[in-house]
């Protein structure tokens, strides 16, 4: 895997575990030769996983689009900054150039480009692997909403379209052992309805 697209928070106010987890992921990237996508911002877990990744000299591939490079947020030292017209662009951009994806902790931004992926995933769009690193149980709240989603039946359990993670070696150890599948069917066979 060395292409691997990370979403993760912009937020600089965030504790402080969330941004030691974003280097410690950073400089273990750097440190198997693997490229950082990612989407371009300076701040947050962002800025600190960019910087990590070169610090440990890895490449950085940052995707922003223009209205947010714009405002001056772009990691500007990033070894090659793609600037989109629009975030749907950024997010197509960031799917094509990526071989894996890890959502870290994040916001609204994070969990649409997370949902993304993994609906294109259970579409049979692709066969990467998606990694969630769950710091201090972050995605305990989204995995019960998966859960209520099953008891209500609008989707099938879809938990093998995804890996939880507790650790930044845990990831490694995924994407080091992962085989491409192709999803099961998302539609309820008629005598499942």
């Amino acid at each position: 895997m060395k292409n691997i697209c990370v979403y993760c928070s912009s937020s600089d106010a965030v504790d402080a575990i969330y941004l030691e987890t974003a280097r410690a992921l950073g400089a273990q990237m750097a440190a198997r030769g693997d490229t950082l996508i990612y989407g371009g911002a300076d701040l947050g877990l962002m800025g600190a996983l960019a910087r990590a990744v070169h610090a440990g000299g890895g490449r950085v591939v940052g995707v922003i689009p223009q209205a947010l490079q714009a405002r001056g947020i772009a990691y500007a030292i990033a070894d090659e900054v793609i600037i989109t017209p629009d975030l749907r662009e950024r997010k197509a951009t960031m799917e094509a150039r990526a071989d894996a994806f890890i959502a870290l902790p994040g916001g609204l931004g994070t969990l649409e480009e997370l949902l993304e992926v993994l609906t294109l995933r259970q579409l049979q769009a692709h066969t990467k692997p998606i990694i969630l690193l769950n710091t201090r149980g972050y995605y305990a709240p989204l995995f019960a909403l998966f859960a209520h989603l099953y008891r209500e039946r609008f989707a099938k359990p879809f938990e093998n379209l995804y890996h939880v993670a507790d650790s930044v070696a845990g990831i490694f150890d995924y994407l080091d052992a992962y085989k491409p599948f192709v999803a099961p069917s998302k539609w309820f066979a008629l005598e499942e309805r």
